[in-house]
């Protein structure tokens, strides 16, 4: 008798499953506004030389905005720097980092280098907390991302110098790398396998949400503080209901924790209308244990056995290219012509649509077709507006933005297949090790986009040519529609994998 058997009769998509997706999945929302906050907490305002002490105009006038004329007895014009500091326009932002501590002329660079900070501290969280959550469990890990991200949200709140609030930005990507990792993980091992995709949809229907949100956010909070603390406390809801949050049965047992694992499921059966699990029925969880409870698992794991290394070299691949195809977009994207808060309000809802027509297809044609048809289309879409001519700027803009929509279908469906080729024992470690691949993605998108200075072209061409060819690597991978989720690195060496083969159905006990 397989775990999904079991599942089936306690409820593989009920009540239960609701609340989870509810305590679980809406904290997500902080996610995005996390993750782009820099659009507006670090904006560069228009500014100018502060002429004196005296000088407290707020008419920024033709005065330049790094250097001041400096009269001397020769004659001579010479320049000097601001010595007395900056006038900012604040018309926009009201504070930013940029003017609280003056990072702009020769210290320009930090206001986007925070943004890097962040997402050096999201790679090394991911691989904490994907070893944390496989050996010890997804719902205290989930509990230590949402206290972490917090405190240190909080703390960067009210940070008295640049480089506090820079290291408190990486501590806090770090923790929120565990909220990222866990959250839908865990609401896909609670579903059969027909349910999966919706609740992979779910997750990223409330990252389009929160995006949304943060735009609205930022027009009517313009100081970098309080907006800081507005997307972070929403995570208080998290601790606070975290108590209801069931543990994995699936990891429980796969770590011979059976009779913990009764427990949810008896909980899950109690408010799905259902009866508890029987005495043949628990015998059955007992017998799912598997021989290799006491084993720690680590990244490494991950490239120990041929199909799984296969999986992980090319999940990692397609990670980096999902990656850095989406934020190569939507950082070359031009506006509608709208102000800044309603461009990102604009560019966050294109998103919806794209999901809920994924939705439908990624149930219909398998996960492998829908990932290698949105990175190629993604891929086409880039390589289009490269033979249109830049007048036509409305067909430009009409196809960036499918580009930019097929892009964020390609991040929905991998993060779905990538949750249903990992085993239980090792889905926490995968989803970590492609995290971090996908963050090196994001961390050469800016530098691609500055190849223009090389030719102009040349981006657009690194970017057309990265989605395809992900896209048609990523044709190697085993399809997962209908297959149930892999307990054990046994469970996934048995099962065929490969472009064009026929996936069989997984044991439930692994020998070695």
């Amino acid at each position: 008798m397989s775990f999904d058997t079991i599942l089936a009769e306690v409820g593989s998509f009920g009540p239960f499953q609701g609340v989870l997706v509810a305590l679980a999945v809406i904290p997500r929302i902080v996610l995005p506004c996390n993750f782009l906050l820099n659009n507006f907490i670090a904006a560069v305002p228009s500014h100018r030389c502060r002429i004196g002490p005296w000088d407290s105009s707020a008419d920024l006038g033709d005065e330049t905005s790094c250097q001041i004329l400096a009269a001397n007895d020769s004659g001579e014009t010479p320049t000097t720097g601001c010595r007395y500091g900056w006038i900012y326009d604040n018309s926009t932002f009201s504070s930013t980092i940029a003017t609280e501590w003056d990072l702009v002329c020769d210290w320009k660079h930090l206001p986007q280098t925070t943004n890097t900070i962040f997402f050096l501290g999201l790679t090394l969280g991911s691989v904490v907390f994907g070893v944390l959550s496989d050996n010890y469990g997804r719902k205290w890990s989930l509990l230590i991302s949402y206290v972490l991200s917090l405190t240190f949200g909080l703390a960067s709140a009210s940070a008295k110098s640049y480089v506090v609030f820079a290291v408190l930005r990486f501590l806090s990507g770090a923790a929120l790398a565990g909220l990222s990792l866990i959250s839908i993980t865990l609401c896909v091992e609670w579903v059969d396998s027909s349910h999966r995709a919706s609740m992979c949809i779910i997750g990223s229907l409330t990252w389009s949400l929160g995006n949304m949100l943060l735009g609205a956010f930022a027009f009517f909070i313009n100081d970098w503080r309080p907006l800081v603390v507005a997307v972070t406390t929403p995570l208080a809801f998290g601790i606070l209901t975290w108590w209801w949050v069931p543990e994995s049965a699936r990891w429980l047992l796969t770590n011979g924790d059976a009779e913990k694992a009764k427990f949810y499921l008896d909980r899950c059966a109690r408010l799905n209308n259902r009866p508890k699990l029987s005495k043949v029925q628990m015998e059955a969880l007992s017998d799912m244990e598997t021989s290799d409870k006491d084993q720690k698992y680590t990244f490494l794991h991950l490239f120990q056995t041929p199909k799984l290394r296969k999986i992980s070299l090319i999940t990692g691949i397609a990670w980096y290219g999902t990656a850095v195809t989406y934020y190569g977009i939507s950082l070359n994207l031009g506006g509608f012509g709208l102000n800044l808060y309603l461009t990102h309000f604009v560019y966050a809802a294109v998103e919806v649509p794209a999901k809920l027509l994924l939705s439908v297809l990624i149930n219909r044609i398998g996960r492998r077709p829908c990932l290698v048809s949105t990175l190629v289309l993604t891929g086409t879409c880039i390589g289009l507006n490269i033979l249109v001519p830049r007048d036509l700027w409305h067909v430009r803009s009409a196809v960036a933005v499918l580009g930019k929509g097929l892009s964020e279908a390609s991040f929905t469906t991998i993060y779905l297949y990538t949750t249903e080729l990992y085993p239980t024992v090792l889905r926490q470690n995968g989803m970590g090790f492609t995290s971090v691949m996908s963050r090196v993605g994001v961390s050469m998108a800016p530098l691609v986009l500055l190849l223009d200075n090389v030719w102009t072209l040349l981006p657009q061409i690194l970017l057309c040519a990265g989605a395809v060819f992900c896209g048609l690597v990523a044709l190697w991978l085993p399809e997962t529609l209908h297959v149930r989720l892999p307990e054990t690195v046994g469970d996934v060496e048995r099962a065929r994998c490969g472009k064009g083969e026929e996936d069989v159905p997984l044991k439930t006990s692994v020998t070695t």
